[in-house]
């Protein structure tokens, strides 16, 4: 069991890698009809693994309404995971892909040098809609790599004492994902059967972030709801898992990720000169190429008026 986690309060400073710690999340307008809750980066964790961006969504009532309606933007330097517990979306990119996403599937989108894509609901979705949405950073070696996209409509799962896993990404008590990732990963979806605590054994080379998906549970512990991420640093062999219910979590977690990176609205590159290229190359060029769907595609924001920082997995800024 990892060290009593800390709580921390409102914009709290960056903490080390020796403490485990709850970081709440915020809410974040998305598209014209979504609010998600961003759990990661946080000014005290920028990242789990390459794990550099996680938003949560739902569980939300989208009946007679459009549910998720983000048109078609670019990305590079990432993949991008998504993870239905309720609800559908249909993702649509610049390679050609047109895929339906439904519950306990993955959609795995590696943009490499540069994709874009649409991410809708269909006209007859269900009526509610709950989810996850999360970014892997390529390391350097990747990066430049071609788009490609994967959807895995089955994924292996564990028997585990006190409930079971899906193995999402990587690897988990020699079960494989079939998902293509780029550096040392996992991430598992946890369901628990209130029987009896679930103890997950951890890689103690890889740092971990937990957060509920349904229900409630104590994680070493600490009460854990939905809306916060439980950071737990890299030493840790086991989460024990208590629910008095059934419950749903999510476990994301990798080898610290040691290449700072310069994140600014959908890209994740190295320096502020590359973030300038792709803004100029969305907004006039054709690196990200063309979503075929009927709505109009985002325009890039304003850049900030101040260079852009590559900034390291702490959050700490580094010279240009």
């Amino acid at each position: 069991m990892s060290p009593q986690p800390r709580v921390l309060p409102a914009d709290p400073s960056p903490v080390t890698d020796a403490e485990s710690v709850l970081l709440a999340g915020h809410d974040v307008p998305l598209g014209r009809y979504t609010t998600v809750r961003r759990l990661l980066p946080q000014r005290p964790r920028r990242m789990v693994g390459a794990w550099c961006f996680v938003d949560a969504f739902g569980p939300e009532d989208v009946s007679g309404r459009p549910g998720m309606q983000v048109a078609p933007h670019p990305h590079c330097g990432l993949q991008t995971v998504t993870w239905l517990v309720e609800g559908q979306i249909v993702h649509r990119d610049s390679v050609g892909h047109d895929q339906a996403i439904r519950p306990g599937q993955l959609n795995l989108m590696t943009s490499g040098r540069g994709i874009s894509h649409s991410e809708m609901s269909p006209a007859d979705h269900p009526p509610t809609m709950h989810g996850l949405q999360l970014w892997i950073a390529l390391p350097d070696s990747a990066r430049g790599t071609a788009p490609r996209f994967e959807h895995h409509a089955e994924l292996p799962q564990v028997a585990l004492q006190g409930g079971r896993a899906t193995v999402v990404v990587g690897a988990y008590a020699g079960v494989h994902s079939p998902a293509q990732v780029h550096s040392p990963l996992l991430a598992l979806e946890l369901g628990t059967d209130a029987s009896a605590p679930l103890r997950l054994e951890l890689d103690p080379a890889f740092e971990h972030g937990v957060l509920v998906l349904t229900g409630a549970a104590t994680v070493d512990g600490l009460a854990l709801e939905p809306g916060s991420l439980l950071y737990v640093p890299p030493g840790s062999r086991l989460l024990e898992v208590t629910s008095g219910q059934p419950a749903r979590l999510f476990v994301i977690g990798g080898e610290p990720f040691e290449e700072p990176l310069v994140m600014w609205w959908n890209f994740v590159a190295r320096t502020h000169e590359e973030v300038v290229q792709a803004r100029e190359e969305w907004e006039h060029g054709d690196r990200f190429g063309v979503v075929r769907c009927d709505a109009e595609r985002l325009p890039a924001p304003a850049l900030p008026s101040v260079r852009l920082k590559a900034r390291d997995r702490h959050g700490a800024s580094l010279p240009a």
